[in-house]
């Protein structure tokens, strides 16, 4: 597994080896160890250092947490979402005043909502399949789903318009 995260402004590529033994940061390889000590924390063991990480919390990529008691934020991009931004893409769509657009060509496997519904930010509304990959796109918006433009197993293009959220109210 391969992610990349930025903490404090300094992005690192992280590799975790499928032995779950090791990890290659930046290059270097380190011991390595994860494992949970109960229902709110964990112990992380990177090289010769321990530490205890708790009150985790996620939303979308940004994760929330406690080393040995002190604050981080963190922003986590999985290998697919590494590749995306390598190609230009954005995850989860492109937003303009709720209108949500293709982030790449692909083919619609499926419309998650109906015309008429109410959807929240960051709802998942439609699946486009791009690269022989699923991807979830969100809701860029709270709202009501106004009009639908796209169908299931419809060829859309990049920045093709696949659904338009208006304002709740």
């Amino acid at each position: 597994m391969i992610i990349e995260t930025t903490i404090n402004k300094q992005s690192r590529t992280v590799e975790i080896l499928d032995s779950g033994d090791k990890a290659i940061i930046d290059g270097k390889t380190h011991p390595f160890s994860f494992e949970r000590l109960d229902a709110t924390r964990y112990i992380l063991r990177l090289g010769y250092q321990t530490h205890i990480i708790s009150n985790i919390t996620k939303n979308d990529n940004q994760l929330e947490y406690t080393v040995d008691g002190n604050w981080h934020t963190a922003a986590v991009k999985d290998e697919q979402m590494m590749l995306l931004d390598r190609m230009g893409f954005k995850v989860g769509g492109s937003a303009s005043e709720g209108i949500l657009k293709a982030p790449m060509p692909g083919k619609i496997v499926d419309i998650l909502v109906k015309e008429g519904e109410t959807v929240s930010e960051g709802q998942p509304v439609v699946i486009l399949e791009a690269m022989k990959m699923e991807n979830e796109l969100k809701s860029p918006s709270e709202g009501r789903v106004k009009s639908i433009s796209a169908a299931p197993g419809q060829s859309v293009e990049k920045n093709g318009v696949l659904l338009e959220i208006e304002p709740l109210g």
